[in-house]
């Protein structure tokens, strides 16, 4: 497969998203990268849900900035729709960007909400901390 650009970012190629997974946009603001929300939107094939959607959701985009308030609380939120196999990738300002998260801010609400984090992914001047929900919790599971 060539890319038709080499120098286009695949952000979502960078978050794993593919076609036909239902991906839900939270914490949107007008600083959030339209580039890598309009990637995401090719890759799945349809547009970011937003928090009124009642679909199970397979991949969570959370905008996060240091003044967004506490993100355990937005974490627990946002893991009701989640499907058992979903992920949620937390995207916060770059260092030295308004708004930048500590990395322990996630590391440490992670495991608070239920969820294990297991990688990161650069996004221009964003980074994205995956996390997902311990296979042990997974209904049915063994």
């Amino acid at each position: 497969m060539v890319a038709a650009d080499d120098d286009a970012p695949s952000y979502a190629l960078r978050l794993g998203i593919q076609k036909d997974q239902v991906v839900q946009e939270l914490g949107w603001d007008e600083d959030s990268d339209d580039d890598i929300r309009a990637d995401i939107e090719d890759a799945c094939g349809s547009e970011l849900l937003d928090e009124d959607a009642d679909e199970v959701i397979d991949v969570v985009l959370l905008w996060w900035r240091d003044d967004d308030g506490d993100l355990v609380d937005r974490l627990m939120d946002a893991i009701t729709p989640l499907a058992d196999d979903g992920v949620i990738w937390v995207v916060t300002p770059k260092t030295g960007k308004p708004g930048h998260v500590q990395p322990a801010e996630i590391a440490e609400s992670a495991p608070t909400a239920g969820l294990m984090q297991t990688s990161s992914a650069n996004l221009g001047g964003w980074i994205a901390s995956r996390l997902v929900q311990p296979k042990s919790k997974a209904a049915g599971r063994h």
